[in-house]
């Protein structure tokens, strides 16, 4: 079975690991601080604040959005078409969902509604670069403009990056276009800790707060035994160990031809199966490059097409399913056509960097024979 998601991991990643073990200091410490720089180097950001997860990190995120708001009826607004942890992570600040309909071209958030359904109840913006493909960033600062002449405020956004490393908007890395950015280095990332994950804050008070209120709003660097600090704002427990840090460090590396394989795979799909018949591919923008976490297609008769993938030992899934069914957000339940239109049409093809070409051809002429 050609594998739909595999573990990229360097060599050199267990030794590191092993030298931090047997160091003795195993918390958030050295380790900690030299892949946050190294992330800083490669992201073009130098405010990064590292976490347990990427989960955590958009828990903290949304914390500081909404803070200043003590009323109940603060919304976020966001997309269904995502990993349940994006919009649990409402649920856990005590916000309220409004879901945005999906774009079915790009499959992420349908921008137009997103303009429509911005409030004075709207307390942050959740944007998920699905499959690694960036959302219209400009476009959406332009909404950003319009909101605020209309309402007073500007909405805080928050970059789901989660399936983005690498990829590029306008020539730039997400978390450089002036959000809080939330990367994952989960388990099957292209760049993977172990679990862990990255805000990529727009400013110094924002990195600041953020890298206090990761561990309990105390300094790491304050004499806690000698001359306890007062802790002005309480925080969290979601800071980085240097175990994780330590895995990180050694797959940073890798994870440039980790990307680069994944869009290497995809460019040959993009060529090879245009024009299949009852198949549709997603959007290709001349200003943005997805770094191709999965490769999404459109596909008619799902379950046909996922019965001739199988019989051909080739892994395909719809990844994600959409969030708004569940029965804890029905409350939230909304007409979304777009999603409609798209969502039991979506599967995806292995395009990860283990995949080679004798497999990638297989996989071009399995599709091609038809389901």
């Amino acid at each position: 079975m050609i594998p739909l998601f595999k573990v990229a991991m360097s060599e050199s990643a267990p030794g590191a690991v092993a030298e931090v073990v047997g160091s003795g200091q195993i918390g958030q410490g050295a380790k900690v601080a030299e892949f946050e720089r190294a992330l800083a180097d490669r992201i073009g950001n130098p405010r990064v604040a590292t976490v347990n997860s990427a989960t955590s990190g958009l828990h903290l995120a949304l914390h500081m959005a909404a803070q200043g708001h003590d009323d109940d009826e603060g919304e976020v607004l966001s997309t269904p078409l995502t990993m349940e942890a994006t919009n649990w992570a409402i649920l856990a600040n005590r916000l309220h969902i409004r879901w945005v309909d999906i774009d079915p071209a790009t499959l992420n958030v349908d921008l137009d509604d997103l303009a429509r359904k911005i409030s004075p109840r709207t307390r942050a913006i959740i944007v998920v670069h699905f499959a690694g493909y960036p959302v219209d960033l400009q476009r959406l600062s332009a909404i950003l403009d319009d909101a605020e002449a209309a309402f007073g405020f500007r909405p805080k956004v928050i970059e789901d990056c989660a399936h983005a490393w690498g990829a590029t908007y306008q020539d730039r890395r997400l978390g450089t276009h002036g959000n809080t950015a939330v990367f994952s280095f989960q388990a099957i990332k292209h760049l993977t800790c172990g679990d862990g994950g990255a805000l990529v804050l727009p400013d110094d008070e924002t990195h600041e707060r953020a890298t206090l209120l990761r561990w309990f709003g105390i300094s790491r660097s304050a004499d806690r035994l000698r001359n306890p600090p007062d802790v002005a704002e309480w925080g969290y427990k979601f800071h980085m160990t240097d175990i994780n840090a330590a895995m990180g460090l050694a797959n940073m590396a890798w994870a440039e031809e980790v990307v680069a394989r994944h869009q290497a795979n995809a460019a040959y799909y993009d060529r090879e199966l245009a024009g299949v018949p009852g198949l549709e591919p997603t959007e290709r923008a001349q200003d943005r490059r997805s770094s191709f976490w999965i490769y999404p297609i459109k596909v008619e008769d799902r379950a046909g097409f996922m019965k001739r993938m199988d019989e051909a030992q080739i892994m395909v899934s719809n990844v994600h399913e959409r969030n708004d069914t569940h029965s804890c957000v029905r409350r939230y339940s909304a007409l979304l056509p777009g999603l409609d239109r798209v969502a039991r049409r979506i599967v995806c093809l292995p395009v990860g960097w283990w995949v080679t070409e004798e497999q990638r051809a297989h996989i071009v002429a399995t599709v091609r024979r038809g389901w």
